[in-house]
């Protein structure tokens, strides 16, 4: 497991990820109340994060069969493109639309809360930098896969896979970390300006 990465959103020694000026609606809508409520619009933003939740998942399993042994190397290189390729295009898709739409929207709504989303769109392209090495690691995965025939193939493809799967880990760990911050701000903005 890859540590807790330092910066702007690392926990405090309470368990809270964000600075105690940032937290003020997730005080009023704190998340034990979140499922006896109903929004929408929460319920919409829940949903695509659980969805990105499910592909991380997705691919966590696949790199568990291949640890475990139940996928080889090569059937890693073959089941981890789509999963992988169906993660980034929900991810991007989700994240173009917050930093172009909706945190513009949550600024002007909430303007105490503007530092927050800076630093979630500042995370977005952090995450990007983690999509473009997952990306590269599969390219290299796959590049392996395709010359197994030559001397010493199974070595370099073995450990082609070890970074692959070492890389979308902590790509997968960033993003879920990234979603429940940005649930923090996010969801509790949402109630407060409620369309139930």
């Amino acid at each position: 497991m890859v540590a807790v990465r330092p910066g702007p959103l690392s926990g405090e020694s309470d368990g809270r990820r964000w600075p105690v000026e940032l937290t003020f609606l997730l005080e009023r809508h704190p998340r034990a109340t979140w499922p006896e409520r109903r929004s929408a619009s929460v319920d919409f933003w829940l949903a695509v994060h659980e969805r990105l939740r499910r592909d991380c998942a997705g691919l966590a399993a696949v790199a568990d069969e291949y640890r475990a042994g139940r996928h080889a190397a090569l059937q890693l290189a073959v089941v981890a493109a789509p999963r992988l390729r169906g993660l980034i295009a929900a991810m991007h898709g989700h994240h173009q639309i917050e930093d172009v739409e909706y945190f513009h929207a949550f600024r002007r709504t909430e303007p105490r809360l503007a530092r927050g989303f800076d630093l979630l769109v500042q995370e977005h392209a952090e995450l990007n930098g983690d999509v473009d090495a997952a990306l590269a690691a599969l390219g290299e995965l796959r590049a392996a896969a395709e010359h197994t025939a030559q001397a010493g193939a199974a070595a370099t493809l073995a450990l082609a896979a070890q970074r692959y799967v070492e890389i979308t880990e902590r790509l997968c760990e960033r993003l879920v970390r990234h979603l429940r911050d940005e649930e923090d701000l996010v969801v509790p903005l949402l109630f407060e300006h409620s369309d139930s």
